[in-house]
């Protein structure tokens, strides 16, 4: 599998009433990684609108995800 970028979780940001993380596209859209794919440790935000791909950088256990998405 082929990822554009790699981000750090941090450097997304986090819509509390949809439980997703969101980072800009080239394309105009933005990837799109939901809280429960993060809690499973499943690392791929995809762009609903092209093929593209990132990887998610993040460390399960960080405080700073936790206080967060909480």
């Amino acid at each position: 599998m082929s990822v554009y970028d790699e981000i750090e979780i941090e450097d997304m940001d986090f819509d509390s009433s949809t439980k997703m993380f969101y980072y800009p596209c080239p394309c105009g859209d933005r990837f799109q990684i939901t809280l429960e794919q993060i809690k499973n440790r499943f690392d791929i935000a995809q762009c609903p609108s092209c093929s593209l791909q990132i990887r998610v950088i993040f460390d399960i256990n960080s405080y700073e995800i936790y206080s967060k998405i909480k």
